[in-house]
């Protein structure tokens, strides 16, 4: 056989995933340019999922969806949004076909890893006002201090108002920050494993530094100036404390990354980079073949529960409801049905390779992401998706010309994470895994591929289609 035949034979048998930029034309780069400005503007908006759903809200109302009201009747290409307690967002637009032939649905997350203040935030210790936070989802503590940090949140008042805070995000805000030692003085920090360098009651932010009346010898003083300010901003008082949600997030701005502008940088990209992508793909379909399900949900970081995750039941109480509404069987509706679970994926990180498996790792600018199986060491809380889900929605995808990939989150033993699939799964739905894969995920700055998150787009636009 000639080096012309065995070349042919190999292209013929063997596979390996293409470059972004070796597919786009220029056409297509420019469209993966401009939806990604986009994208960083959304990112700047959002970073609570009380924000997001706001926005998302807003874009909806503006491309004619209606508030779902169970009931109701229905005609394929009408678009309804649910929200579900100002955290949790699902929005459908009807199909052609009958709901028991089946939903499309995606589901992505909006929550992301942060600092809560703790109930009773505020304490002032040798002239410095702090606020203790109560770190959110799995965070590596050490990333973050010295890092530039805006307060976001609601106070909730008795009456049944909210007061809407957000501090650090406008050029001429103040920011909040938590402190570092000095490589001088960091002798005993620098022996300590990398997990314990930062201890959680460590993470305590600046707030204030200069006393409330500084010829008065009471104390607090630098305390009660912090509430002083705040008070005359919001009109609340340290009580209010007691019953709001307020969280640090990082300040800084969503920006590109390497001078050829490829990826993007910014937090809460886990999983808003998917939530993005899943949004305008639900906005820019019109009347589909089945009813698109497109869910938003609130706390994947800390294992879905609550009333606004998805190990509640309020995804299938609206599902239920819709079916009710279109007179279709609800227990045949989700046997027929396909999801995809669109989470982020840990990309290929040639720093630390002993951790991944390169051959079977996702790689940025390689296209969006499917994971069969997610998981820890023997696929412990994974819903490990079928042969024919996975043929089912890549032959979408192929026929669409879409860019993807395949990859686990890491190598068998080096540890483990799971998605919103396994919830999914629970209601006898058809589900798998699609994201975008992201370097230094879970800290304040990850990068994310603007290729990768064009191509999801495309293809839950084609899944939808």
């Amino acid at each position: 056989m000639d080096n012309e035949q065995l070349k042919k034979r190999m292209n013929e048998l063997t596979w390996k995933f293409p470059h972004a930029y070796s597919k786009a034309d220029s056409g297509e780069q420019q469209s993966i340019t401009d939806f990604s400005e986009d994208y960083k503007t959304f990112l700047n908006q959002t970073k609570t999922e009380r924000e997001f759903v706001r926005y998302a809200v807003e874009l909806c109302e503006k491309n004619g969806y209606k508030p779902f009201s169970a009931g109701s009747q229905m005609k394929p290409g009408d678009r309804m949004y649910f929200i579900n307690r100002d955290k949790a967002l699902i929005l459908t637009t009807i199909g052609k076909r009958s709901l028991c032939d089946g939903l499309r649905m995606t589901v992505s997350h909006i929550d992301s890893p942060r600092l809560d203040l703790k109930p009773f935030p505020l304490f002032e210790k040798n002239d410095i006002a702090y606020l203790k936070t109560h770190y959110y989802g799995g965070i590596r503590k050490y990333q973050w201090v010295t890092v530039p940090l805006a307060l976001h949140g609601i106070v909730a008042k008795k009456d049944g108002s909210t007061v809407e805070i957000r501090i650090g995000e406008e050029p001429a805000d103040p920011l909040l920050y938590i402190t570092d030692l000095l490589p001088h003085l960091g002798a005993e920090q620098n022996e300590k494993k990398l997990k314990d360098g930062i201890k959680g009651e460590e993470l305590n932010a600046i707030a204030a530094t200069t006393p409330f009346d500084p010829e008065s010898e009471e104390k607090n003083l630098i305390k009660l100036k912090f509430l002083d300010l705040i008070n005359q901003k919001y009109n609340i008082t340290e009580k209010d404390f007691l019953t709001a949600e307020l969280t640090l997030v990082p300040a800084y701005p969503a920006r590109d990354v390497g001078l050829d502008r490829a990826l993007v940088g910014a937090y809460g990209q886990d999983d808003r980079v998917c939530a993005y992508a899943t949004l305008r793909a639900e906005l820019e379909t019109n009347v589909p073949e089945h009813t698109t399900v497109t869910v938003f949900a609130d706390k994947e970081e800390i294992g879905s529960y609550g009333n606004t995750g998805m190990n509640s039941d309020f995804t299938l109480h609206f599902i239920e409801d819709l079916c009710r509404s279109c007179g279709a069987d609800i227990n045949t509706a989700l046997r027929n049905t396909y999801a995809l679970s669109t989470d982020v994926g840990a990309a290929y990180d040639p720093n630390y390779p002993s951790v991944f498996d390169e051959q079977n790792s996702c790689h940025i600018n390689k296209g969006c992401v499917l994971t069969k199986y997610t998981g820890a060491r023997g696929k412990s809380g994974s819903n490990d998706a079928s042969a024919e889900t996975l043929a089912k929605v890549t032959g979408i995808f192929d026929e669409a010309d879409i860019l993807w990939q395949v990859g686990e989150i890491g190598a068998v033993d080096a540890g483990g994470g799971g998605t919103v699939a396994l919830f999914v799964a629970h209601a006898d739905i058809n589900v798998v895994d699609l994201g975008v894969p992201i370097l230094s995920m879970h800290s304040p700055y990850e990068l994310a591929s603007k290729a990768d998150l064009y191509n999801l787009f495309k293809a839950v636009k084609a899944f939808y289609k």
